[in-house]
């Protein structure tokens, strides 16, 4: 099956300003960084007893999220994505591109009472193109499609001579080898993880500049397919955008947050120019993933305001008789920068209305029926946010 990250990617690259298409990934890769923790607390738990998920139910939540189809790419670990892809193939049938993190450097070693993450990112590798592609070592060259080949490679800057020329000369060894054995990759470019590496006020440029700089000695057979980076703003992300149009840039979600947070920062950023989001702990500590999902796909379509999505996932949420972890009023509140264009916006809260919505919600032109077309630019606030209850309602039961 074709999958949708190659279908937008081709829309994207044949009108880069002009295409709307908007790429999501689901970053299932944790247990590369957190251990234990990785799949995130269990609803089981008791209080004052932090009881994780295990990595039976972590899988088993991609396996999900792959059946429902509203992400672009599923990012995993090498040993995940052996069994869900070359074992289970889960994704033969499935528009879903699988992809593995390919490097894990030490800024993302992060065990209990780890220390190393502090110190300059120095890289490593755990995984082979080869284990990712059909694992095992040396594959045949009919073998290397039934595993994953596409993979995410991470670089961290810190402006050291010493440091960031070995990242810089591991990053082309990997170069080297991924276009040898056709693995594509995207860069995730991490802000510096050293204090006063660059000035706060300066990081923005400093990242711009060197994954410009990076690139620049880099023929397209060898060019990452996409960037992953922090949201650093408006400003930023436009500037970007506007130096080569044909670099699709991505932001990565960071910290869990608010619902607000990720769906206004998943907003802002589409609005500036970039083209893809990965979204990791904010997907995974959400109440419902795939309700989670689900909005984070209908804002970037644009059917639903950010507001009107944190208000309409909480009443998914009530009719799913899950409790959220936040009232509707804290959720509303925006805890980042995103709307900032010096990246140091104020922390805001957007009202709730004074009669909050709910699915029961009824209104002059009922929602249009699940086999039916919306126009929803015909629709007010409270007809879209009625059909996007009545549709989640069927979709998860």
């Amino acid at each position: 099956m074709q999958k949708s990250l190659d279908q937008k990617l081709a829309a994207i690259h044949a009108d880069p300003n002009g295409c709307r298409e908007f790429i999501l990934a689901d970053a299932k890769d944790a247990d590369m960084a957190f251990g234990i923790g990785a799949p995130g607390l269990s609803p089981e738990r008791h209080d004052g007893e932090l009881k994780y998920k295990t990595l039976a139910e972590y899988r088993d939540q991609i396996r999900q999220i792959i059946r429902q189809g509203a992400v672009d790419i599923v990012l995993m670990s090498t040993s995940t994505s052996e069994q869900l892809t070359i074992r289970e193939k889960m994704f033969e049938n499935s528009h879903v591109t699988p992809a593995t993190r390919a490097n894990d450097a030490t800024d993302v070693h992060i065990p209990r009472g780890g220390k190393v993450h502090l110190e300059a990112a120095r890289p490593f590798r755990t995984a082979s193109i080869d284990h990712m592609q059909c694992g095992h070592l040396d594959c045949d060259d009919d073998e290397r499609s039934i595993g994953s080949s596409l993979g995410l490679y991470s670089v961290t800057f810190n402006n050291q001579l010493e440091t960031d020329l070995e990242t810089l000369n591991t990053y082309n060894e990997f170069r080297a080898e991924a276009e040898r054995k056709g693995f594509r990759h995207f860069l995730e470019v991490f802000n510096p993880n050293l204090p006063n590496a660059v000035s706060p006020d300066q990081t923005p440029q400093f990242i711009n500049d060197v994954i410009a700089r990076t690139l620049a000695g880099v023929a397209s057979a060898g060019r990452p397919t996409f960037l992953k980076i922090v949201y650093q703003g408006p400003q930023a992300m436009e500037e970007l955008v506007r130096f080569d149009p044909h670099l699709v840039v991505g932001i990565l979600g960071g910290s869990a947050g608010t619902t607000y947070d990720a769906f206004k920062m998943l907003a802002e950023a589409q609005k500036h120019g970039a083209k893809v989001a990965l979204y990791g702990r904010k997907i995974n500590n959400a109440e419902n993933q795939l309700a989670f999902i689900e909005f984070l796909r209908h804002i970037v379509d644009g059917t639903i305001s950010p507001e009107e999505a944190v208000r309409a996932y909480h009443a998914v949420l009530a009719k799913l008789n899950v409790k959220p972890h936040r009232s509707l009023e804290e959720d509303m509140t925006l805890q980042t920068n995103v709307m900032s264009y010096a990246s140091r916006g104020k922390t805001i809260s957007i009202p709730t209305p004074n009669k909050p919505q709910d699915s029961t919600v009824k209104t002059a032109n009922q929602p249009p029926s699940s086999n039916s077309t919306p126009d929803f630019s015909k629709m007010s606030s409270d007809e879209r946010l009625a059909y996007h209850h009545e549709r989640l309602k069927r979709s998860l039961g």
